[in-house]
């Protein structure tokens, strides 16, 4: 006859290890949330000082910014390997990874730790890089070496700590939960969910407790009326996605090497390759009025809340810019960059358009351009909705966040954060050793 104290016990284990699971997530979740107002308030900082420079002189970033670009490559390279980038590659690639030092190799607290100091560093150089990319990264690694001692749930762990970077970062609770479903894992998985939304929902209250309530591009009451204003709709979804996936099928391009001479000098001189890039992002801020360095928050703030007008030049050097920083290999997100670029499309083609209300279109390109770029449509309405606080342009918004995804696929097959992580995948993965096939890792990649 077995002991009535059995089930008892087996019952208390159970609830003991769910207990401590949530306590990993809502721990993870306060970090994280911790760790992205600071870099959020750092990266501020770091920008000021970089305009600061430029009040004193224009022409200083064609030293600064090639010398500053250089050093953070080969520190990156030296100190942080795994940190150069956006970071939202490496953390879809740990989630893929079966093994515990192929995951560390691309999410851990060193390299957590470099991918701060050195978007820090990029942003006082003036490279076209912003901090929201890094964050996830960042999330992804606090949350993997938290939930060290439980290797079976790394995979979810990675996953909240990177959907938690991106609430925390934009202040976007929604578009937390959707990216960690449509981008990060492809998929909608009940047994990681409530746990998932703990973590985002921990971070997101950590940074209303710091920072308080705030919209990132501050809010709009735009709305389309009228058939010019549908009309709107398709041109800035076209415009927008293809240009989005010319600048997705660069990255992957010069990811995967590029053939000949060029292609062998990139490799074998990474650090001179940085530094040229980074004299190319002075001669775009000069050519822009000092527009574009950095994350060009405050250009796109001032255009989306007070509809202060950006050079016509805008989008075409910010593009060019963010694909300089992006290629060079410092360490530094495109997401920010991606949404500045997007707002000068929209800039541009409302031209097209004078009778539709010129917010209403800005709004239009960065969600077609940004949903071009990522091919997640879904995240990109979403984050762009709630960056702005303006629930009237939710359909124009999911209608150009379509087309702008399915143009992209036209110049590149897939998204640029997935297709790049392939390049980690293989790079960080043994011999034989490939994507996992776990209950937590569902979905296409």
């Amino acid at each position: 006859m077995r002991p009535r104290s059995f089930p008892s016990a087996r019952r208390l284990r159970l609830h003991s290890a769910r207990t401590q699971r949530q306590a990993v997530f809502l721990l993870g979740g306060i970090v994280v949330g911790a760790a992205a107002v600071a870099l959020a308030l750092l990266a501020d900082l770091a920008q000021e000082a970089f305009q600061a420079l430029l009040a004193r002189s224009r022409y200083a970033p064609l030293l600064v910014t090639p010398l500053g670009m250089g050093l953070s490559v080969w520190l990156a390279r030296r100190y942080f390997p795994g940190s150069g980038g956006s970071g939202i590659p490496q953390a879809i690639a740990a989630r893929k990874l079966l093994s515990q030092s192929a995951r560390a190799s691309l999410v851990s607290l060193r390299i957590a730790v470099g991918k701060i100091l050195l978007t820090l560093f990029g942003l006082l150089c003036g490279a076209s890089v912003g901090r929201e990319g890094p964050t996830v990264q960042v999330g992804a690694s606090i949350m993997f070496a938290i939930g060290r001692l439980s290797p079976r749930r790394q995979p979810g762990l990675i996953l909240a700590g990177a959907s938690a970077g991106v609430a925390a970062a934009f202040n976007t609770p929604l578009a937390g939960i959707v990216f960690g479903i449509e981008e990060m894992g492809r998929a909608f998985e009940v047994k990681s969910s409530g746990l998932l939304i703990v973590a985002i929902i921990t971070a997101g209250l950590t940074s209303l407790a710091l920072l308080g309530n705030y919209t990132y591009f501050g809010t709009t009451t735009a709305t389309l009326q009228g058939a010019a204003g549908w009309l709107a709709v398709p041109v800035c979804g076209l415009a927008g996605g293809l240009l989005g996936g010319a600048f997705s099928r660069i990255l992957v391009e010069v990811a995967r090497g590029l053939p000949g001479a060029a292609g062998r000098a990139i490799r074998r001189h990474p650090v001179r390759f940085a530094m040229l890039c980074g004299l190319g992002t002075a001669l775009c801020g000069l050519a822009s009025g000092d527009m574009v360095y950095g994350t060009s928050y405050g250009e796109v703030r001032a255009l989306v809340d007070d509809g202060a007008p950006l050079t016509q030049s805008f989008a075409l050097l910010k593009f060019g810019a963010t694909i300089l920083a992006a290629i060079s290999g410092i360490p530094g997100g495109i997401f920010a960059p991606s949404l500045a670029v997007g707002a000068g499309l929209g800039f541009n083609l409302a031209t097209l358009f004078p009778d539709v209300a010129l917010n209403a279109m800005v709004l239009l390109g960065m969600v077609a351009y940004f949903a071009g770029v990522v091919q997640a449509p879904i995240t990109a309405f979403v984050i762009v909705t709630e960056m702005t606080n303006d629930h009237a342009m939710v359909i124009p918004l999911m209608a150009a966040a379509i087309i702008g995804s399915q143009a992209s696929r036209l110049l590149c097959a897939e998204g640029v954060y997935h297709a790049l992580a392939h390049g980690f995948i293989a790079a960080a993965a043994k011999p034989g050793e490939a994507a996992a096939s776990t209950a937590e890792q569902p979905g296409p990649r």
